[in-house]
């Protein structure tokens, strides 16, 4: 069941990773011509809901039967019903993982309240690993509420924790930021965004503050091999800047699967 739930909130998360950096960017360029006081803009209406589900390259409509998640894509072995052209394999993809999340942090928690608070997090994790490995963005509208809510967490299901995640919250933001500005003084270049502070705060909230450590060294660990293996594999990567976001998430997600075991591991 868990799973099944999460392929359909995996099929919303895919319209969250697509339409959400254009409507930042709506917003972004209304805002800059608002304040060069130019006329303003005649845009389409675009949000979550409007326009609704469609082919990017024809823009037909696509039936509900071919919007199941996993189903519709396998259905029609994942092209468009009207045009024949391929659609992104990103979208079975992402259905497959919310499923896989899911499940896996209900095996892990077992069937609780406090579990589907889990899920909340691991999913919102997904959205912005995928967003910020297509638009290297990290939108505050995911990551600042993501925060409060890992607070609200332990206020309601671990209050003797609370002093703990909002240390981690805290601490989480004041590391990257501190670790952004000697990197910038040392190299004169920037080495992550403001996303990447705020995101590792929300997950020192969720977490606490004692798995900060861990979540740094897996998060780093997991970027350079990942990054080396990729500019080796593919050398037209080399030089390209890459994203710490997903990183961060990945090391979010075992730490949520298996942070008993890694405290034990490591003692902290």
């Amino acid at each position: 069941m868990a799973f099944v739930l999460g392929t359909l909130l995996g099929s919303f998360l895919n319209v969250v990773i697509v339409r959400l950096p254009v409507m930042l960017m709506q917003q972004w360029r209304q805002e800059a011509r608002d304040a060069l006081a130019l006329p303003e803009e005649e845009v389409a209406r675009y949000n979550l809901c409007t326009p609704r589900s469609q082919c990017p390259s024809c823009r037909q409509p696509i039936a509900w039967h071919d919007n199941l998640p996993l189903i519709g894509w396998f259905k029609r072995r994942g092209r468009c019903a009207h045009c024949q052209t391929r659609i992104s394999v990103q979208y079975p993809l992402i259905e497959l993982m919310a499923g896989l999340l899911m499940a896996s942090v209900i095996i892990v928690h077992g069937a609780t309240w406090a579990a589907l608070a889990w899920s909340g997090l691991c999913l919102a994790l997904l959205v912005l690993a995928v967003i910020d490995l297509r638009t290297q963005l990290l939108p505050d509208i995911i990551t600042l509420p993501l925060l409060w809510a890992g607070l609200l967490y332990q206020l309601l299901f671990q209050p003797y924790m609370l002093e703990n995640a909002v240390v981690g919250a805290m601490a989480g933001y004041v590391l990257l930021w501190s670790f952004y500005w000697l990197f910038k003084w040392l190299t004169k270049k920037e080495g992550m965004g403001y996303g990447d502070f705020k995101l590792l705060a929300a997950l020192g909230a969720w977490l606490g503050w004692t798995m900060l450590p861990i979540l740094l060294m897996l998060s780093a660990g997991l970027g350079a091999i990942i990054g080396i293996l990729l500019q080796l594999s593919l050398p037209r990567l080399r030089g390209m800047p890459l994203p710490f976001g997903p990183f961060l998430a990945l090391a979010g997600w075992i730490a949520v699967l298996f942070g008993a075991p890694l405290r034990a591991w490591t003692g902290l």
